[in-house]
């Protein structure tokens, strides 16, 4: 529950969220809509980091039953209330996903995933070879079947950040300090948090929510506490504008291992989708590289090379730009969400991987609710931002 610390009534805000991506704007939006003041720190500018970099993917497809999946369910529920009342530019589309199998064992393996999910609520609905073509004309031949998921969709993630800044500050709770990088968390005589240091001067508040993506890690330092956040770096290739080429969200089995790997190396799992707008997205890559932006030609040859196996169309297709971002990435898969009771005062709202867009509105509405006392509508163990010290001592 919100509460005061001995310092007072706070100059500003009653906390502030560190981090202007779609997960700090999902804490925003929902705590305002709570009834509190916030603010929203950002060394650059709205979605300037790992949301300006996604997909877009709200995906229910690529998660085993689990904590995780309980999650996306939750927000992918969200999601579509937060689409009815935000513009339509946020381009939310309910397109559903395809997974696919090129291999008998490989469909196989999609079944026992699939019967799995659907006893956690998850659709999921099997097709056969001969019924691919029906969901998407332009799938190569010969696959074995797969799997239709219609709980999937996608969002443009730097616009629906944007937005649900712009319908927090409407509800007049809202001051967002942009091209201010924090360089310290305040705290008090008990270690309680008093707020931030920015070049621009001290923001105070009695709650500070760590959302800074990739860099929760570093802001956690700054309180005085480890979270072992690391980033993992993905390349997007992004097409000339085509009619709809692709309808859903089609990645291939093997996607589903890769981002349950630990591995630090190099890999690839095309995952190829059409937007509004008319370019088709063609992901995925990961790899633990630090934070190197360089260019990897090999990296967009794998991504070319796979989408075209899935799509033959797009072999005659230019791309015309590429990108590359940083993933949050905890050792156990899962973010974290919550108070951190080694500070307090501190809230953590990161490390959600490749599906903090799709985990956004869940983790901001939890936060506010932790904020304000209420009972969170799921379970929040297994995202306990202490859990890693946890396994440290008893490991």
């Amino acid at each position: 529950m919100l509460t005061r610390h001995p310092s007072g009534r706070p100059e500003h805000s009653d906390v502030i969220v560190v981090g202007a991506g779609v997960v700090g704007a999902a804490c925003a939006y929902y705590a305002s809509l709570s009834g509190l003041r916030v603010t929203v720190v950002d060394r650059g500018p709205v979605a300037g980091g790992t949301t300006g970099a996604g997909e877009g993917n709200l995906l229910v497809s690529d998660k085993e039953p689990g904590p995780e999946l309980e999650l996306a369910l939750f927000s992918a529920r969200l999601w579509q209330d937060l689409a009815a009342g935000l513009p339509s530019r946020i381009e939310y589309e309910r397109k559903g996903g395809l997974v696919v199998a090129s291999t008998e064992a490989g469909m196989n393996a999609l079944r026992g995933f699939a019967a799995g999910q659907e006893q956690a609520g998850v659709e999921a609905i099997e097709v056969p070879a001969d019924g691919l073509a029906d969901l998407e004309p332009h799938l190569a031949p010969g696959l074995t079947g797969g799997f239709h998921y219609p709980q999937d969709a996608q969002v443009q993630p730097a616009l629906a950040a944007a937005h649900l800044l712009r319908a927090a500050a409407g509800a007049g709770r809202l001051t967002l300090r942009l091209g201010e990088e924090v360089t310290a968390v305040l705290t008090g005589p008990g270690g309680e948090v008093r707020g931030v240091r920015t070049p621009a001067g001290d923001v105070k508040a009695p709650h500070v929510v760590n959302a800074a993506g990739t860099w929760g890690g570093r802001l956690a330092r700054m309180a005085g506490v480890e979270l072992p956040v690391l980033p993992r770096r993905g390349f997007v290739l992004v097409t000339e504008p085509l009619p709809r080429v692709v309808r859903h969200k089609v990645y291939s089995a093997d996607y589903v291992a890769d981002i349950a790997s630990d591995s630090a190396g190099l890999q690839t799992s095309a995952v190829v989708e059409g937007t509004p707008a008319g370019p088709v997205l063609i992901g995925a890559s990961r790899e633990r590289v630090g934070f190197d932006r360089s260019l990897s030609v090999e990296v967009l040859r794998r991504l070319a090379a796979q989408a075209t196996r899935l799509f033959p169309v797009l072999a005659e297709v230019r791309a015309i730009r590429t990108y590359a971002g940083f993933r949050p990435y905890l050792p156990d898969h899962l973010p974290a969400i919550g108070p951190d009771p080694r500070v307090p005062g501190l809230l953590h709202a990161c490390g959600h991987e490749g599906a903090g867009i799709g985990l956004a509105p869940a983790t901001g509405l939890l936060v506010a609710v932790m904020l304000t006392g209420r009972e969170p509508p799921l379970s929040t163990g297994p995202f306990a931002p202490e859990r890693f010290t946890e396994e440290a001592a008893t490991g």
